[in-house]
This record gives structure tokens, sequence and C-alpha cells, in this order.
């Protein structure tokens, strides 16, 4: 039913890398669901940039994609969604989070984004401190 091993729910064949004829500059976003029976193509890539380029990383992911989507639609003839989703360091987010983690399938907390993003920063601080001492 898939044309890969890694899966994700009954309708849904996960990749994480793409292959394709054409030469596509960003070709490897984090996730890639594929759902044949709603012949759809869901592309996901995750970011965690400084908080006060939250938004600009945002559209660069939205844009970084477009060709590999034009790739997608010629190649499988399937309708394709991106989502970028884009926490800021200090758990600063976009307007459109919610938004965009409604279209992706499965269950999503923003408040769990915002806490592993802390977190992961102060493990890298920790670590950073213990490196000096």
């Amino acid at each position: 039913m898939y044309e890969d091993n890694n899966f994700c729910g009954d309708n849904y064949g996960a990749k994480h890398s793409n292959n394709n004829n054409r030469e596509v500059t960003a070709n490897r976003p984090d996730i890639t669901i594929k759902n044949k029976e709603e012949e759809t193509c869901t592309l996901i890539d995750v970011a965690i940039p400084s908080d006060r380029n939250v938004v600009q990383k945002e559209a660069e992911k939205k844009l970084k994609y477009k060709s590999l989507c034009i790739e997608i639609k010629r190649m499988w003839n399937l309708k394709y969604t991106i989502i970028p989703v884009i926490n800021g360091a200090n758990g600063i987010v976009t307007r459109s989070l919610r938004e965009n983690l409604e279209t992706a399938p499965g269950k999503h907390s923003i408040y769990l984004l915002q806490k592993t993003a802390i977190l992961g920063k102060s493990n890298i601080i920790r670590k950073v401190q213990q490196c000096e001492a």
C-alpha cells in the first residue's frame, strides 16, 4: 500500500527524503506525509530561530519548499500543503502556528512545543557553563 517502509497511521506514509528527477535545492523537509487515499502530500518543516526572526523564518520555510511542491504535483499528481512549525528559542510563536498545526494530522500542543524549546535552550546553556568551569 505504501511506497516506503515508514508508517504514520493507517492512511499515511511518512518519508524523510524525496527522490525526484529534477534538481530541487530544498528537497528534504523534516517530515513528509503522503496520504494516498485523499491524494495529498503534507510537508512539515520545524525550526527554532531567535525570537526576532520567527516571522521571517516562517516565510522562508514556505518559499523554500515551493519548488519541491511543484515537483510533487508533477510527479505524483497530489495536492500539497506546506506546514512550517516555527517556535522561537524563548517560546515565541507566530500568529499562524495554531492554524498551521490544525492542518497537520494528529494532536498537537503549542504549550509542549514551547516547553520543549525552552528546556532545550536551558540544557544548551547548562552544557556551555559546565565547559567554561
